[in-house]
């Protein structure tokens, strides 16, 4: 406001949260002057008792992070693969948002520490919200959702001292070689990505996509940046850490306030549905990629961000994204992460923000929602006289069990077991990193990656653990990376 603005402008009372109006913004109700505080005091109890109950729990990970809401409009016609109403005419908008975080960093954490970048978007889209909740990377540590807590526990911090410990994540990984090719990736310098608006974003899990004639496809979502890829090397994310821990939040809302609206292009990878059966290894194994030479990029869409958030905890903290989140047409696959997630997910979000999170603003769905889901903390939303049951005579809502069916596949049953996927030809977990290391990467980054991990199994590492992580994983990966961390390890006779 300006100066004559200011003189005239009259600020609203302050109320009480019920709109009862209060009679200071200083001063506690006391008996006299050097009296106590009187329990009378509504505005000061309720003030106080707010004040404390402000934060809700944080999320087990992908704590920290930032977003913004933008849009998704389709540019191909992929009507031959999904019948997503969504997806169904080039020029086609959808209002989203979109959420990036690290995945073991804490609130208060460097943005800029190496870490895998979760990268989230929610479709509000006329059959409701589609969830596509994915990461930076196209693949993932563990291929079963039984040691996917494991996993997250390894990367955070030990139950005595209440430090982070490299050598709770090398014990973990190294006892997992399924870890392999992601943790190529997170020592790369793609572990320090120089901005959320520079890097891909992957569903990196395989998806079932059904057309309008039924026929079905496998499918993996590739966001592609059009801004670039830039990565940091280590040196300089760790001197942004002492310069600015929220470097990544604050650039995407910048980039934004400036009109520098950030983009993606959305392709698919897409298998025919029979295909699966015979791939040379399990395309349902989330810690592999599908090579681009057997299914090429299809170009689908662009994802552009062009709004901040008005409040960042309503919309950003409360967001709560449901891998369970699909639209007709949109389904999952026999990935077994995607199967455990499509649980965890939704449970997560009820603990954090109660069971009717979805009646948050941020989390609401486009269109009206009809169910028979009653009652709970925070519920505002509501059917009046509607019937709570069904079925029942009193027309309440029904489920259109020929119009829309659950997207699925045929399961030959067997006998009940806790197993691993079944084996392909070529399912092995070094294959796919030793030729990210070999054929992808340039000398710098295979320099940088040899780097990072010795740097990293400097940091107080057990001795026999260096041992493992150079004898059973590195030098599977490669033979020569696995003798380069030897040496500069100080065990060079180890990866031989």
């Amino acid at each position: 406001m300006n100066e004559e603005q200011q003189a005239s402008y009259q600020p609203p009372s302050t109320t009480r949260d019920a709109g009862t109006p209060v009679s200071s913004d200083e001063y506690s109700l006391t008996a006299g002057p050097g009296g106590p505080n009187l329990l009378q005091d509504t505005y000061l109890i309720d003030k106080l008792a707010h004040f404390v109950r402000e934060r809700v729990p944080d999320r087990v990970y992908h704590v920290k992070g930032g977003g913004a809401f933008g849009y998704f409009e389709v540019t191909d016609d992929v009507t031959p693969w999904t019948k997503a109403a969504f997806l169904s005419q080039v020029g086609k908008r959808t209002p989203l948002i979109a959420r990036f975080s690290t995945v073991a960093g804490e609130e208060g954490y460097a943005d800029t520490d190496r870490d895998v970048r979760g990268f989230a978007v929610k479709f509000y889209t006329e059959d409701g919200n589609y969830d596509m909740v994915g990461n930076n990377t196209p693949v993932f540590f563990v291929r079963d959702p039984m040691k996917f807590p494991d996993f997250i526990h390894s990367q955070e911090r030990l139950p005595d001292s209440g430090l982070r410990s490299n050598n709770m994540q090398w014990d973990f990984w190294t006892l997992s070689p399924e870890s392999a090719h992601q943790v190529t990736v997170l020592m790369s310098d793609r572990g320090t990505p120089r901005s959320w608006r520079h890097m891909h974003g992957f569903s990196s899990d395989t998806y079932l996509w059904e057309n309008a004639a039924g026929e079905k496809f496998w499918v993996k979502y590739h966001f592609r940046t059009e801004q670039g890829i830039q990565n940091m090397t280590d040196a300089e994310a760790r001197a942004m850490r002492a310069e600015d821990l929220d470097y990544h939040r604050r650039d995407l809302w910048n980039a934004i306030a400036r009109g520098d609206q950030p983009s993606w292009r959305l392709e698919m990878q897409i298998m025919p549905f029979a295909e699966a059966a015979s791939y040379r290894f399990n395309p349902f194994d989330v810690t592999k990629v599908w090579p681009h030479r057997d299914y090429p990029l299809i170009p689908v869409g662009r994802m552009v961000l062009d709004r901040n958030p008005e409040n960042f905890f309503a919309q950003i903290m409360q967001v709560g994204f449901d891998v369970a989140n699909m639209v007709p047409g949109i389904g999952p696959s026999p990935d077994k992460m995607v199967l455990g997630r499509m649980f965890a997910y939704g449970d997560s979000n009820r603990y954090r923000t109660g069971p009717n999170y979805e009646q948050l603003p941020v989390n609401q769905p486009a269109g009206e929602v009809h169910n028979y889901n009653k009652d709970g903390p925070m519920r505002f939303r509501h059917h009046g006289n509607q019937p709570v049951y069904a079925p029942n005579s009193y027309g309440g809502p029904r489920a259109a069990s020929q119009r829309y069916r659950d997207a699925g596949w045929l399961v030959e049953a067997g006998e009940i077991a806790r197993t691993a996927y079944e084996a392909h030809r070529d399912d092995d977990d070094f294959s796919q990193p030793g030729t990210l290391y070999r054929q992808v990467m340039t000398q710098t980054d295979r320099d940088h990656l040899a780097g990072n991990i010795v740097w990293h199994l400097s940091q107080g590492v057990e001795r026999f653990i260096q041992e493992r992580a150079v004898r059973d994983y590195w030098a599977k990966v490669d033979p020569d990376l696995g003798t380069r961390i030897a040496h500069d390890l100080g065990l060079l006779a180890q990866a031989r």
